[in-house]
């Protein structure tokens, strides 16, 4: 008997079994953790929770913290294996060897092996229920009787003392099987709605992995191309940034070539000075007249023989001519002569100044910085043209106004590009394709790939621009594009801007301050946006759709508006 003693405070009162990660609820008890979350799962909406054994309430839903004690004995306890169809119970009476039971009696709290049911009491007190380790989840917590009711005004399972005698007095109540059976009902019909959601969840899961795929490869690709691209403009970048440099080197190596050339000798120029300088000084220092005259003499040959020649001559001069010229002739000769050593001295002094205003300005060249930036200009420009070469650029789409659309109250110009309310009726014949509305097509459609064109909108009056596709009805309210689910715009209308579809439309958050608008489709991936073409462009809205047919880009105008084509 100790060890079914044992198996019963080991065995949860839900599930009847050892205990698999017990856990313990504020009043004691304790249950596996998922059969107590089922249990109190089942009460969510109800307004309390009840412990399954003793009805405890609880206002929230209680923590469920693990009993590692119990849940270590229970690991201990539990059987290694068990055999196929067996439950781990064991018979009560057979104390020698463990017999699985077949039934347990809730009357007498035992279990029975095929033999000792066979001579157990077979009255309607005596309950037998499948084989299970534990009876207090199976019997009422105040009366000790067997459950055999369910009370559906409180939803618990109730004695015959509790129908009779106790707080479910009065109230309507099933027996268990009947109460089990309409659960089950209830739970087929949840279960019959639960079943297509969550195979079209599933779907919808399905579509959205393999989306994410899509967006995966496509990421993938573009990572790829866009790194092999920059990769491309960094090797360009820096072979030309080396042929600058190569060349901005090679410029000044040449021009430093010649700076050295010019220092050397200026250099050499500067000893020479220095030396005359040394020497004059020295001269300058001396104090015997004779040796200062005749150094000077033979330092300064030239001129100062020059200077006493023309003395001599002056003398000269004077003896020929007379007396009476002698004062002047002497004045003329010595201002000659001072004349002479002045010029010499001022000229010298020039020479000596056009030496300076050369080593000031030697005859060098600068950097060709011109030819430096044109190079740089021109590489760059040329980068610039590959790059637009490797990029899949999206050229804007050429757009032709279909006058056959056009209805009898628009206007369509000689090219084509732009359309306008007109007052006068225009007299075109009735065709199936043609508007009864202010309103037309383009005469090229898009079935598939990236598109854009560029409108430019009047101020004044109401116009509208989108796509639509070519079934769209031609007459009545629901032909206007947005008015219907075959067509979706962008509305100007007394300066509120919306964009619709199938008569609903959305606000834009703000006036677009430009009317020059750009309509962008990219139909595999059903997205239409709406730009606006101001400093810098700002997006206005995007419309996501399954596109089924060719769609044609529609305007509308209205009120002497005015919508032209521009790209």
């Amino acid at each position: 008997m100790a060890a079914a003693d044992l198996r019963d405070e080991l065995s949860c009162s839900i599930c009847l079994s050892i205990y698999t990660d017990p856990v313990s609820l504020p009043c004691g008890h304790n249950f596996c953790r998922g059969c107590i979350g089922g249990v109190l799962g089942t009460q969510e909406g109800s307004g309390a929770y009840s412990c399954p054994e003793c009805r405890a309430e609880y206002q929230e839903r209680p923590a469920l913290p693990r009993n590692r004690a119990l849940g270590n004995i229970a690991e201990r306890f539990r059987p290694t294996e068990t055999e196929p169809g067996e439950t781990g119970i064991f018979c009560t009476y057979c104390l020698l060897s463990p017999v699985p039971a077949a039934k347990s009696c809730l009357l007498c709290e035992a279990s029975l092996c095929d033999t000792h049911l066979r001579g157990h009491c077979q009255s309607a007190e005596h309950v037998l229920t499948e084989p299970t380790a534990s009876f207090m989840g199976r019997k009422c917590s105040v009366h000790h009787k067997v459950l055999e009711y369910h009370c559906c005004e409180d939803s618990a399972c109730i004695c015959v003392s509790c129908c009779l005698a106790g707080g479910h007095r009065g109230h309507r109540v099933d027996l268990l099987s009947e109460a089990s059976e309409k659960k089950k009902e209830k739970l087929r019909k949840v279960l019959e709605k639960l079943s297509p959601e969550r195979e079209e969840t599933e779907r919808g899961a399905q579509r959205l992995q393999e989306r994410r795929r899509e967006v995966a490869e496509v990421a993938a690709g573009e990572t790829e191309r866009v790194t092999a691209l920059f990769r491309g403009i960094r090797e360009e970048l820096e072979a030309l940034e080396k042929r600058l440099l190569s060349d901005i080197s090679r410029q000044k190596e040449e021009l430093c070539l010649q700076l050295e050339d010019l220092i050397q000798q200026l250099e050499i120029k500067k000893d020479e000075l220095s030396r005359k300088i040394r020497h004059i000084e020295e001269l300058c220092n001396m104090a015997d007249p004779l040796t200062v005259l005749q150094e000077q003499c033979e330092s300064h040959g030239a001129a100062f023989c020059g200077a006493e020649g023309a003395d001599n001559e002056g003398r000269e001069r004077e003896g020929t001519e007379g007396a009476d010229t002698e004062d002047r002739e002497r004045e003329d000769t010595e201002g000659a002569d001072t004349e002479g050593r002045e010029r010499e001295d001022t000229e010298g002094a020039d020479n000596e100044g056009r030496e300076r205003e050369g080593i000031k300005d030697p005859a060098v060249g600068d950097l060709d910085v011109g030819r430096i930036s044109e190079t740089l200009l021109t590489g760059l420009a040329g980068i610039v043209t590959g790059v637009k070469g490797r990029i899949p650029g999206q050229e804007a789409t050429e757009l032709v106004l279909d006058t056959n659309t056009a209805g009898n109250d628009v206007s369509v110009s000689g090219d084509g590009k732009s359309v306008s309310y007109s007052h006068t009726d225009q007299r075109r014949p009735q065709t199936p394709e043609r508007f009864q509305v202010s309103q037309a097509l383009s005469t090229r459609s898009f079935p598939s790939g990236r598109h854009y064109w560029e409108v430019e909108g009047s101020e004044s009056g109401y116009w509208g621009i989108g796509v639509g596709y070519p079934s769209i009805e031609r007459r009545g309210d629901q032909s206007w594009i947005g008015n219907n689910n075959k067509s979706w715009c962008l509305w100007r209308w007394n300066n509120i801007d919306k964009v619709k579809h199938d008569w609903e439309d959305t606000k834009l958050p703000h006036v677009p301050s430009c009317r020059r608008i750009r309509i962008s489709l990219d139909y595999e991936a059903g997205l239409l946006s709406f730009y606006e073409l101001s400093e810098p462009i700002r997006h206005l809205h995007t419309f996501t759709a399954s596109f089924t047919e060719p769609l044609h880009a529609a305007f509308w105008v209205g009120g002497g508006a005015c919508v032209r084509i521009i790209s």
